[in-house]
């Protein structure tokens, strides 16, 4: 399971608007596209390369946001608003057979069928990791989640 970069952190956020609006505005990011997972968020990218993922966060996120990234935190402010870190993997099947091995639960995930397939878990201290596949190497696989239309 060779890890290729770190890709992102996603920040769950009180206000999305003034949130993107400060990091634009301030640091300098743009805000890019992104997939529909079916619950709000905004993308911000530094040289092409989205490096900041932003959603709603607090007590009353969607069923579609808990079920696609779950929430350990209900925090808006201060360190407990990081998610989860992000990291780029290749070697999808070689993974799930290491983690497997090793005893540490995941979940695959999948936005569409055209973005990264991703393997969720937590670390022993209750970290959020994601692991992004290309989608290439995830052909035939039914991910345990999906994303969906965020209207």
């Amino acid at each position: 399971m060779p890890l290729t970069d770190l890709q992102h952190l996603l920040i769950q956020v009180a206000d999305l608007d003034a949130t993107v609006d400060w990091y634009v505005d301030v640091l300098g990011l743009e805000e890019g596209p992104h997939p529909d997972f079916g619950f709000p968020v905004r993308w911000l990218y530094l040289g092409g390369k989205d490096v900041l993922h932003l959603t709603e966060g607090g007590a009353a996120v969607s069923a579609q946001r808990r079920q696609y990234v779950g929430q350990q935190s209900q925090a808006v402010e201060g360190t407990g608003v990081v998610d989860h870190v992000a990291f780029g993997a290749t070697g999808l099947d070689a993974t799930i057979a290491h983690l497997k091995d090793k005893g540490v639960a995941f979940t695959e995930r999948r936005a569409d069928l055209v973005t990264a397939y991703q393997l969720f878990l937590l670390d022993p201290n209750g970290v959020k990791v994601e692991l992004n596949f290309p989608a290439n190497e995830a052909v035939g696989r039914i991910a345990e989640v999906m994303g969906g239309t965020s209207g």
